[in-house]
């Protein structure tokens, strides 16, 4: 009966069961990430710190994969996924069902720890729910650049933060050269993660990652926020979505220059297959 159960639940179409996989990943990183985010900033300074929020993305990262590596790979980052279908690792018309699903998963997460902290938000801001300001609340949920920032800046941070992250996948995920042992994968991406938030997080909060930041952003836009989400930090919004796509491109590229060239196997006598294909790195 459970067998047969099963059989009518099994969700056929790849498509779908990408998007649902990514969308409950995305779903688990960012709501353990954000949570940490309303804690700090809620708690005032009681209930943890930045290294708090570091730590909370971290583990966010390395639960998210593990729900979603068996199915989708758990790229859980639409600059990552964009990369490995413009370097041919993975169908440009798998694209859509990624991207949805992680868009999915973080404004699901994002209205999730609104509701959770609806009333400690209430409390700490007296309903006046702001971007700037001695009670700005917004950067719980999204990033924002630090006051001192220059676009320009930011760009950069937000560019180089990423380069770093996807190079440090690639080195995790590549078997070929001193790749992670089985099952530790997720484990040391989210370590990879935690490094990058604890050295690069002080300028723009390091969101490294459009699926991280833009569906929360649309969520406080509605939410009560307003257009203020768009236009704050000289209308910063743009900059997760553009230098993180680069950033992972660079990294990509810089990787497969720099080290999977000179790694490839050596082909044996006689054998005119020639080098074989290389699984595409997750997260």
């Amino acid at each position: 009966m459970l067998e047969k159960i099963q059989k009518m639940l099994t969700i056929r179409s790849s498509s779908v069961r990408v998007l649902l996989a990514e969308a409950l990943g995305m779903y688990m990183l960012m709501v353990l990430g954000l949570s940490c985010a309303a804690q700090v900033v809620l708690g005032k300074g009681e209930f943890g710190h930045y290294l708090s929020i570091n730590l909370g993305f971290g583990i966010g990262v390395t639960m998210g994969i593990h729900v979603a590596q068996g199915i989708s790979g758990a790229h859980l980052n639409a600059a990552i996924t964009l990369t490995h279908c413009i370097l041919g690792n993975l169908p440009w018309r798998k694209l859509p069902a990624y991207l949805l699903g992680q868009f999915l998963g973080s404004f699901l997460a994002a209205a999730t720890v609104f509701g959770l902290y609806y009333d400690a938000l209430y409390d700490y801001t007296k309903g006046n729910f702001t971007v700037t300001g001695p009670t700005a609340t917004a950067s719980i949920f999204s990033t924002y650049p630090s006051p001192y920032m220059s676009l320009t800046g930011s760009f950069f941070t937000e560019f180089m933060a990423t380069v770093i992250l996807f190079l440090g996948i690639l080195a995790i995920h590549d078997e070929k050269n001193n790749g992670a042992l089985k099952g530790t994968q997720a484990l040391l991406t989210g370590i990879l993660v935690l490094g990058i938030g604890m050295g690069m997080g002080m300028n723009t909060g390091y969101a490294i990652n459009p699926s991280r930041d833009l569906p929360p952003r649309i969520f406080t836009a509605i939410a009560g926020w307003g257009v203020d989400v768009f236009t704050a930090g000289h209308y910063w919004w743009w900059v997760p979505l553009v230098a993180p796509t680069l950033g992972s491109l660079v990294g990509g590229l810089t990787y497969k220059l720099f080290i999977d060239i000179h790694n490839q196997p050596v082909p044996e006598c006689g054998n005119e297959k020639g080098q074989t294909d290389v699984e595409s790195s997750t997260l």
